[in-house]
């Protein structure tokens, strides 16, 4: 089962047993990450078809040097813009290229282990209660709008030694064409109970602009 199927060349019969493993797999792979990585529904179409795709390349370009190089030049001409992924996003898509090379080398049950393997072990961890500090839950986003004119130093000092537990300049920025400032925070409160007034501190010194207090996340914070 973990023996290569190919021999010196390709038969037919070996590359669609090999897209029959690689495509069940996948799908099944799909499925059960899909309970755990909260994405879009064709990031799982994509997770699903990747074993394959990954293979079918691999399969074709192994040992044919001419054919590497002119595969290697086709996608150097792509141009990919896509947002930032997550990382439980970021980990599937690379679980699911590694189990690719295995099933393109002809590797059907290294292939199958790497894919439903790695898919249940992430599975069972996220369910375990490890990794989960109070602490970093307790984290928020403050996003501050100032005028222009404001010196911002110093001036939210006492709202904030009064409300939080601890506070980390995470940015500022420019907005309103230059007009104003926005300032970003990873913050702690003291007590959750003391939000509102804890907001209300805030306005009197901004000038009732915009402030916003959100779940603090690596990607949300993007100023």
């Amino acid at each position: 089962m973990f023996d290569s199927i190919y021999s010196a060349t390709v038969s037919p019969a070996q590359f669609f047993l090999m897209a029959l493993a690689a495509l069940v797999s996948g799908i099944l792979y799909a499925w059960i990450i899909s309970y755990r990585i909260r994405a879009a529904k064709r990031f799982f179409l994509v997770s699903a078809l990747i074993p394959f795709v990954v293979a079918s390349v691999i399969t074709f370009v192994n040992g044919n040097i001419g054919a590497g190089v002119a595969i290697g030049g086709a996608f150097a001409l792509i141009r990919f813009r896509s947002a930032q992924g997550s990382a439980d996003e970021i980990a599937g898509i690379l679980i699911a290229m590694a189990s690719g090379i295995a099933f393109g080398m002809g590797y059907l049950g290294y292939g199958i282990l790497i894919l439903i393997g790695l898919a249940l072990l992430y599975f069972l961890l996220s369910l375990a209660p490890i990794f989960e500090h109070s602490s970093l839950g307790a984290d928020r986003l403050l996003r501050i709008t100032i005028p222009e004119a404001l010196e911002y130093n110093g001036v939210f000092d006492e709202p904030f030694r009064r409300f939080l537990r601890c506070c980390e300049p995470a940015g500022v920025k420019t907005t309103g064409m230059g007009s104003m400032f926005r300032l970003s925070y990873r913050v702690q409160l003291r007590d959750a109970a003391e939000e509102k007034a804890f907001l209300d501190a805030l306005r009197e010194r901004n000038g009732n602009l915009e402030i916003a207090l959100l779940p603090y996340t690596e990607k949300q914070n993007q100023l």
